[in-house]
């Protein structure tokens, strides 16, 4: 009798897991904004992973200053790879190859259009999951930055 109880008892103890384990794994879903404000990021489901594109820029396009851009979608200018030069920023993945770690912590990649680079990233929710810990690094987490995004409705 006690064997024929262990067996489904297991089976729900390990479906109940993954139930919690993917429940916080969502946690980094929806929209953050970046501290100076400049962007909002939206962070979704790709697959079994979480993947995050740029969803708003306070300045979408480049100022009369910029003579030969001005008034142009801003584009991927510093991909070190000449054919992703034209993308626009807007809709841009930028989060790739998130996984839910546990304890609070997704790892993957960051790419920052800013310098052409794609680093290595780790994210975390605090704050009641308003704020999210964007960690970008290379090779180990010691080398690396740190920003704190806040949570926010799809059009704030």
């Amino acid at each position: 009798m006690r064997k024929t109880l262990i067996a489904p008892l297991m089976l729900a103890l390990l479906l109940w897991t993954a139930v919690v384990q993917g429940a916080d794994g969502d946690a980094i879903l929806g929209y953050w904004k970046t501290p100076d404000g400049d962007a909002q990021f939206e962070i979704y489901k790709c697959g079994p992973e979480y993947c995050g594109r740029i969803a708003q820029l306070e300045e979408p396009v480049y100022p009369p200053k910029d003579k030969d851009l001005a008034g142009l979608p801003k584009i991927d200018l510093k991909n070190p790879d000449a054919r992703l030069r034209n993308r626009k920023l807007l809709g841009l993945t930028i989060l790739e190859g998130f996984r839910y770690k546990g304890g609070n912590t997704w790892a993957g990649r960051i790419y920052n259009p800013e310098d052409g680079n794609t680093y290595k990233c780790r994210l975390s929710v605090a704050g009641r999951g308003e704020r999210l810990k964007v960690r970008g690094y290379l090779g180990v987490s010691l080398l690396g930055r740190t920003q704190t995004w806040t949570r926010q409705t799809k059009d704030s």
